[in-house]
């Protein structure tokens, strides 16, 4: 008999937090955060990670646990949430993933072996080498060259997904979209419940800046200070996360201005920028960037999703057709079985 597994997923600010407490206390269930950004410590507010108190008593894994030195892909995903999984399950509750990394979520729903290659870290480092010196366009064109079909996937800012692929492919002679289709098709082995909040892009659009500006307020540029502070580097996983990289190279412009942490609020980094035009038009320039690329980030998540939904594999949960959470609750609830 197949052992229960239940998701939650959708595109960012789409409101996943409020819905996937209440549905783990419904659910008897405890949650695995599917998010790349939200796993690492001192990186809360451009995370927007989980709060102890939105918590309310649910125990939560993958989350605040890993140096935002250290590397964190889909290999390493699957193989902590495996053990999250046993550890959820002896607690006699049912693993509840939410996120919106669909590669993450789908390499545990469909059980995607990643092959531990003694020769794949000696070709990453190289792929990561010639990135940090000749950019990342030029390893985007020698992934459109090797595999078209992969490169209209994956974002060219996205190295850790590039050198997957170019990986997967120097290593086995295989298109990696044709792995990922292979993969996909596979059954899973779980009794799985699969769901996708959506709701109107319009409003998604103004979520999404609204959570932008909210950050910048709650001290987004004094967050990334100090994880320049603490020797993060520019080309670290970490750093490839939205608002990170975007941020970086001005909290180093300000650190080497003598500006501390505690002096860079947004309301005094703002004043500061007022005195210095090309600093309040780089300013600028950054809170723009990091809203497109997130509504940007927003648009392909939906497209995963939706090519899992073609499939057969998710249900989609359309917010506003549903006059309260308690009604999706129980719509999720009577899906679950539970």
């Amino acid at each position: 008999m197949k052992e229960k597994l239940v998701v939650i997923a959708g595109p960012t600010a789409v409101g996943k937090t409020s819905i996937s407490i209440a549905a783990a206390k419904r659910l008897n269930a405890e949650i695995i955060s599917a998010d790349s950004m939200q796993v690492y410590k001192y990186m809360d507010i451009g995370s927007a990670k989980i709060r102890p108190e939105e918590m309310q008593g649910v125990r939560h894994f993958l989350v605040d646990c890993i140096e935002p030195t250290e590397n964190y892909d889909v290999a390493r995903f699957k193989e902590m949430a495996g053990e999250a999984m046993s550890e959820i399950r002896k607690n006699g509750h049912i693993p509840l993933i939410v996120g919106g990394t669909g590669f993450y979520i789908q390499a545990v729903t469909k059980n995607i072996e990643f092959s531990d290659n003694s020769g794949a870290s000696k070709i990453r480092d190289e792929i990561y080498e010639r990135a940090k010196n000749e950019g990342n366009e030029e390893v985007y064109k020698e992934l459109l060259r090797l595999d078209p079909e992969a490169a209209e996937k994956i974002h060219p800012n996205n190295l850790q997904r590039m050198a997957r692929a170019i990986e997967y492919i120097t290593l086995t002679g295989e298109k990696f979209s044709e792995m990922n289709k292979r993969e996909g098709l596979k059954e899973s082995p779980y009794d799985l419940s699969y769901f996708v909040l959506t709701k109107n892009r319009e409003q998604l659009y103004k979520d999404i800046e609204y959570r932008v500006d909210l950050m910048l307020e709650d001290g987004l540029i004094a967050e990334v200070m100090r994880l320049v502070r603490l020797g993060v580097k520019k080309d670290m996983t970490s750093m490839q996360g939205l608002g990170y990289r975007e941020m970086y190279d001005f909290a180093t412009k300000l650190l080497s201005m003598g500006i501390k942490e505690g002096e860079a609020s947004f309301e005094n980094v703002k004043k500061l920028a007022v005195k210095e035009v090309s600093l309040m038009d780089e300013l600028n320039g950054i809170i723009y960037a990091i809203k497109e690329n997130t509504r940007h980030y927003a648009k392909r998540q939906m497209t995963w999703f939706r090519r899992e939904a073609a499939r057969g594999e998710c249900i989609f949960i359309d917010k506003d057709k549903f006059s309260s959470n308690d009604e999706i609750l129980e719509f999720m609830a009577a899906k679950v079985g539970i």
